[in-house]
Parts: C-alpha cells; sequence; structure tokens
C-alpha cells in the first residue's frame, strides 16, 4: 500500500513514454515467474458448491465491460456501442466521473440502446482505497452518480478494491478484481472464474463481485505486446469447458478504429472485432450473452444466503423462497406510532401492506378532538389511545406528551399482546424510546423494528434552538444508540441518516434505509383536473414547524404578490408555527392570497395537490430539516406537479436541476425570483411535471414494497430454503 500511495504521488512527474518502457519490462518478468497460473489458473474452473447452471441451461456466461479511462475514450464509445449492436452484443461501458466530461448525450444513447452504464471510480488517481477517510469522504459523491446515472454496478480503476468496504456504495454488482492477473498492482486473485456474493460482516446484505476472467486489452496488446488475440480464444475455450463465465474487461481509449492512425498505446479493433466473430461461430446457442446487472440478478438469487438490504442493494433471496411453513396463523402485528394515523402516510402504506399480506394489523395512535378511540381503515385496526394538539412551544410540554403516550402505549401492547400474541411490532419515532413499549412483548418473542422517520437527537436541537454538543443532545444520543440496541432491526428514513445513525449508533447490518415512497393508490395525476378558477394556486401540505421554513415561503411571497396577479398560496396543515405564520399573514396584508387551512386526510391533500399549478417545499438547511427528507418532493412529482426546492443536502442528493426548481435556503429574494419565473414559465413547469414523474415511475411504493416485506420475512421466517 505505501509503494503504490508513493508511485501515485510521483506517477505525474514521470513521463508516458517511461512509464510504458518501464512497465513492459515489469510485466514481461512478471510473465515467466507467473506462466503457471496465467492466463489459466487451474484452479480457477472449480465452480461453486451447488451451483445451478446458467439460464437456459447455457453452457457458460459471456459478459462485456468497458472501462472509459480518459475523455479520447468517451469520445469513442459511440463507435464502440455500434460495432458490437451491428453484431449483436450488448455491454456495459463504465465512465469516469470527475476525470472528464460525460456527456449526458452519451449516457442515454448507451441505455437507449439496451446497454449499461456503470461508475468507473471517481476520478481515475489512484487514492480511492489508500485510506478510509478518503474512501468515505469520495463514496459519497460516487453513491450520487450511482444514483444520477441510474447505474447498478461499479469498477474501480487500475482494479484497487477492498470488497469490505464497497458494501457501502449503492450498488448490485462489481467488477474490481479477476481470477488470476498478476500484472495488477494489488494482485490478490480471487481464483474463481465464477461470480461471488460478497456478504458483509452482519450477514444482511451485499453485492455480486463479478471477476473479470479474460486478459485485458492493454495488458495483453499494449503491455506484452500480443500481435494477435489467440489468449483470449485459448481462455475462452478453457472457461466454457468449465462452465463458468467468460467477463472481457476492454477499454475503448486502446482501440484503434478505422478512421484513426496507429499510435504506441492503441490496437486495431479488428483484434476485438475477431474475437467476438469467434464467439458467435464457435458456440452459437451455447451461451447465455448478459449485461452484468442481469448476471447479478441471477446470482444475487442464486449465491446469497440473506433477504434483506437498503433500498439501493438487490434482493437476495426472492419473498417465494421463503420456508413459512412453521408461522402461526393467523399472522398479527401491531405498529405504535405517535402520530395521527390517517395523516401519516407512511404508517398507512406499512400497515396496510401487512394487512395485504395476509396479517391482522393494530395500530395504537393518537385521536384529534372529533375522531372515535377505534376504527377500522382500509382492515387496518386502528385503536386511538390519547388525544394531541399540536401546540408545543417548550421541551417540558412536549416531553410530558411523549411520556404519557408511552406508558399509555406500554400498557395498551402489552395487555394486547396476551391475547393477539404478535409477531411483529413496528415502532416509529419520534420518539426512539417508544420502542421500550414493547418490552414486555419482545421478552414474550416479539420481533421489534425500530423505525425512525426524524433523527431525533438533530431533530430536538432544531425544534428548540439546542447546541449539538449540549448535554441534553448527548443524553438523545445515548438513547438513540440504547433504542436501536433493543430493536431486532432499525429502519432510517433516507441515505444520508443511514450513514449517520450506522456509524453512531447501529451497525449497518441491522439497519435499512427506505424512503417514504408516494403511493400511488393515493398520488397520482391520472384524472388530475385543475378545477375551475383562473387564478394560480401554489400549495405546501405538511407539518407546520420552524424547519419547514414556511415564513421565509411567505415572505418570499408578499414580495411578488403585485406581480402575479390572481396567484394565491395555500398552506395545509397544523403545528408550533401556525400561530406566528397567521400574525405574519395578517402583518404583510396577505389575507385572501396567502390561505391557511387545518389538516385533512391524506385522500383530500391528494385531490389538492393535483388541482394546485406549484408545489413549494421551503425548509431551512439547519442540522436537521437540511438532511430531512420530505415525502411531499415524492408526492407532488407523482401527481405531475412541478416543484420549488430548497437547496438542501438532502434535496441535492436525491435530486437535480431538471427535475425541481431550486433555491437557495433562507434566501427570501432568490425564492421569490423562482417563485415568479415559474408562474410565468409554463412550459418550464411542464418540462419539471414531466422530469420529475419520469423519475418517480421506478421510485414508488408498489417498486420498493419488497425492501420491507423482505424485513419482515427475515425476522419471522429465518429458515431459507436452499436454492440448489
Amino acid at each position: 500500500m505505501i509503494f503504490r500511495n508513493i508511485y501515485y504521488t510521483l506517477k505525474p512527474l514521470i513521463p508516458r513514454s517511461l512509464q510504458i518502457a518501464l512497465r513492459r519490462r515489469w510485466v514481461k518478468r512478471k510473465r515467466r515467474l507467473y506462466s503457471h497460473i496465467w492466463p489459466i489458473d487451474p484452479k480457477s474452473g472449480t465452480p461453486p458448491q451447488n451451483w445451478p447452471g446458467w439460464p437456459e441451461q447455457k453452457q457458460f456466461c459471456l459478459v462485456l465491460s468497458h472501462d472509459v479511462d480518459t475523455q479520447a475514450g468517451h469520445d469513442k464509445c459511440l463507435k464502440l456501442l455500434a460495432l458490437e449492436k451491428r453484431m449483436g452484443f450488448r455491454s456495459s461501458f463504465n465512465f469516469v466521473p470527475e476525470r472528464y466530461k460525460v456527456s449526458e448525450k452519451v449516457r442515454r444513447e448507451v441505455t437507449a440502446n439496451g446497454f449499461e452504464v456503470c461508475v468507473h471510480g471517481l476520478n481515475h488517481d489512484g487514492r480511492l482505497f489508500s485510506s478510509r477517510k478518503i474512501f468515505d469522504e469520495r463514496v459519497i459523491r460516487i453513491n450520487e452518480y450511482l444514483r444520477d446515472w441510474g447505474a447498478e454496478g461499479f469498477t474501480s480503476p487500475s482494479m484497487h478494491h477492498n470488497l469490505d468496504w464497497m458494501h457501502a456504495l449503492n450498488i448490485t454488482h462489481d467488477t474490481s478484481t479477476f481470477d488470476t492477473d498478476p500484472f495488477e498492482p494489488q494482485p490478490d486473485a480471487l481464483e474463481t472464474v465464477f461470480p461471488l456474493w460478497i456478504q458483509n460482516h452482519q450477514a444482511s446484505k451485499g453485492y455480486v463481485e463479478l471477476p473479470y476472467t479474460l486478459p485485458q486489452d492493454h495488458t495483453l496488446f499494449i503491455m506484452l505486446q500480443e500481435p494477435t488475440n489467440t489468449i483470449w480464444k485459448q481462455k475462452l475455450d478453457w472457461i466454457a469447458e468449465k462452465g463458468g463465465m467468460v467477463l472481457l474487461n476492454s477499454h475503448p481509449d486502446y482501440m484503434q478504429f478505422a478512421d484513426e492512425k496507429p499510435h504506441r498505446e492503441t490496437y486495431p479493433v479488428r483484434l476485438y472485432q475477431d474475437f467476438l466473430e469467434y464467439i458467435q461461430q464457435t458456440y452459437a446457442g451455447k451461451y447465455w450473452r448478459a449485461l452484468p446487472r442481469e448476471v447479478a440478478n441471477f446470482c444475487a438469487k442464486n449465491l446469497s444466503g440473506t433477504s434483506q438490504g437498503t433500498e439501493s442493494f438487490v434482493n437476495s433471496v426472492t419473498r417465494k423462497d421463503v420456508d413459512r411453513s412453521h408461522s402461526a396463523s393467523p399472522k398479527k402485528a401491531c405498529m405504535l406510532v405517535y402520530s395521527f394515523y390517517e395523516q401519516d402516510n407512511r404508517v398507512k402504506r406499512y400497515a396496510e401492506s401487512l394487512v395485504k399480506e395476509g396479517f391482522d394489523v393494530d395500530v395504537i395512535s393518537l385521536r384529534t378532538d372529533d375522531q372515535p378511540s377505534f376504527a377500522s381503515v382500509n382492515g387496518v385496526n386502528v385503536h386511538r389511545i390519547q388525544k394531541r394538539i399540536r401546540n408545543e412551544r417548550s421541551k417540558i410540554s412536549y416531553l410530558v406528551k411523549l411520556l404519557s403516550f408511552f406508558f399509555k402505549s406500554f400498557i395498551y401492547v402489552t395487555c394486547k399482546h396476551v391475547t393477539s400474541k404478535y409477531q411483529i411490532i413496528h415502532v416509529h419515532s419520534v420518539p426512539d424510546f417508544e420502542v421500550f413499549a414493547a418490552f414486555i412483548p419482545k421478552l414474550l418473542g416479539a420481533k421489534i423494528i425500530l423505525d425512525i422517520h426524524d433523527i431525533v437527537p438533530e431533530f430536538y436541537a432544531g425544534k428548540f434552538g439546542a447546541a449539538k454538543d449540549s448535554i441534553l443532545v448527548k443524553c438523545l444520543v445515548f438513547v438513540e444508540k440504547m433504542s436501536c440496541r433493543f430493536a431486532d432491526h432499525v429502519i432510517i428514513s433516507n441515505d444520508l441518516w443511514f450513514r449517520k445513525i450506522t456509524r453512531r449508533s447501529v451497525c449497518d447490518g441491522k439497519c435499512t434505509a427506505i424512503l417514504n415512497f408516494a403511493d400511488q393508490a393515493i398520488f397520482h395525476r391520472n384524472g388530475a383536473k385543475k378545477s375551475a378558477r383562473n387564478g394560480f394556486v401554489m400549495l405546501y401540505p405538511g407539518s407546520l414547524n420552524w424547519h419547514q421554513g414556511l415564513d421565509i415561503a411567505v415572505k418570499a411571497f408578499s414580495r411578488i404578490a403585485d406581480k402575479a396577479p390572481g396567484m394565491e398560496f395555500h398552506i395545509y396543515g397544523d403545528g408550533p408555527m401556525k400561530p406566528t405564520l397567521k400574525q405574519l399573514i395578517q402583518d404583510l396584508n396577505l389575507a385572501g392570497r396567502v390561505n391557511l387551512f387545518d389538516s385533512i386526510p391524506i385522500e383530500k391533500i391528494a385531490e389538492s395537490m393535483k388541482n394546485s399549478d406549484l408545489g413549494i417545499i421551503p425548509k431551512r438547511n439547519d442540522p436537521f430539516g437540511g438532511e430531512a427528507f420530505s415525502t411531499k418532493t415524492l408526492e407532488f412529482m407523482s401527481c405531475g406537479v412541478p416543484i420549488i426546492l430548497s437547496r438542501t443536502k438532502i434535496d441535492q442528493y436525491y435530486f437535480n436541476e431538471n427535475i425541481v426548481k431550486f433555491f437557495e435556503p433562507e434566501n427570501e429574494d432568490d425564492l421569490a425570483a423562482a417563485i415568479l419565473y415559474l408562474h410565468k414559465n409554463k412550459d418550464e413547469r411542464e418540462l419539471l411535471a414531466k422530469n420529475a414523474y419520469q423519475f418517480m415511475e421506478t421510485n414508488t411504493w408498489e417498486m420498493k414494497k419488497h425492501i420491507y416485506l423482505d424485513i419482515i420475512d427475515n425476522l419471522l421466517y429465518i429458515h431459507v430454503i436452499p436454492k440448489f
């Protein structure tokens, strides 16, 4: 590691021609020393225990992958794509996000033609794995590119790797290793020509490692200066005989196309084309031609031994493969939540999904003045044990209400468990300590999930202005740790908080990040029609807390009210900021233009959102609000409504300017300008709404609920049927 770091520090100072000359001498010496294991290591041909074979009983698998190292390689990608497409092949193109300009047009062309896009490191400087600190800093940006590009796979520059650290990447597959290659800077071979499931130390999630099994083109043609592709063909024949995976990782950077002049670091693309023709002619109908993500999906289901993970990880065991033969019938679950059930879409989705899975579900929650203490809502039994008005202005009044609910729910769930025998108790925080209300049921065998909607230490600091190093905040961190330790599994509501909480309170194998996805059964644009009106409505639905920044939005609206006649600002919700907002509206003479409405059920909120012209989420960028993900964002998108968002850390993590209109947090002038711009530009509103709706098509509860149901299966049905 030390020598490698020194090399990459000095590398920019060494002329490229000298680098190549030295490396050629070095690899030729290595070739003599390792001729017994390169290009073929006899040990690599043994399949994994109980290997099921490839799909459709194919003899072997073929995977084509291209690391695109430079701008020159990037500019050749479409030529290479056209060649492969013409021959009937598909491949993955792996781009370096911050070394050169990665064209969005090229990426779209790749995916539009049925090929795959992956991320190839971050900037290709050889330092990604030089220290854990550097890796942790860079992995945040790498995950952002994975998300923005819709990529599932990763390849590390120069095949540097730490398979344990790489669990921090939101990937389903990785190609940063090899079956045998003594010429790599990190030559620790996997000694297999089959994929491997890389499971984390907590055995709850993982990814598929796809080692490249043919020598890379740069090694073969540039370093070893082989004049033919005979080694590729010989190794292919051997892998085909063993029934393994032929994975060729090549580089468009080093391919010389017909319209290009020869160079000391290029080889004729004809060598690659001839190899593909050899496969077609020799093994027609005998191989599974697959993209890396397709192999990963197949192997995750057949090589792994767990069934849960964060939303970005592939599921390793499908729900139909779980053995439920020993389960009790009927299945019973309970949810504890210090909120109003009808207004909490997240809790409703969980509860109703369990009902559809055959569970008898009880919810223990709060009630408003006009609600009965019990109701059956879409098959869910809702027990409302405490009345609440959201008017807490002091720490004491807030804590008293939390403690009151804790003791009432403790008694209620204990008594219910005696007769109902819950198998799952799903506790929703805030507060974290509410999980201990399930203490007796846990002793009697119930499995406990702690679902952290809002990360409490930061929530408290934001709500009451406490310093992050205050005694109370430190106590809340301690309570968080104890609560997570007590639970059998922890759900956290976004990926930024997943990183934070797994660093301080819970191991990542016991924690899953699940966004509050929109339920498209409620939030959708189908049949949405604007009510008969001539005006323009900007809308905010949600809690009225200080960190939500509604006072900023009202002040911004006042600045453009005269420039946008007929425009109204509708605010739905309750909370401690409501009296302040009422007074502010009066002081700014905005009565009739800015309207405050009480909270209403989710279904009615959805109708109001569909009838609005513009959604707004004006959060402050404080330690809590800046990292708190608002589910209303996805709900607006599902309804086909464009959105103005505060440029907070969390929203930049998930979205970009093509999907939402950003403004600088707490900047009334910038927000006013954004509102006025979208008010006057209908085409821009429609474009944002269209792009956001496309984003939503793969980010809905129906698409993602299997993550939650897999957690339930993993807790209740721990015996998994062997796959082969």
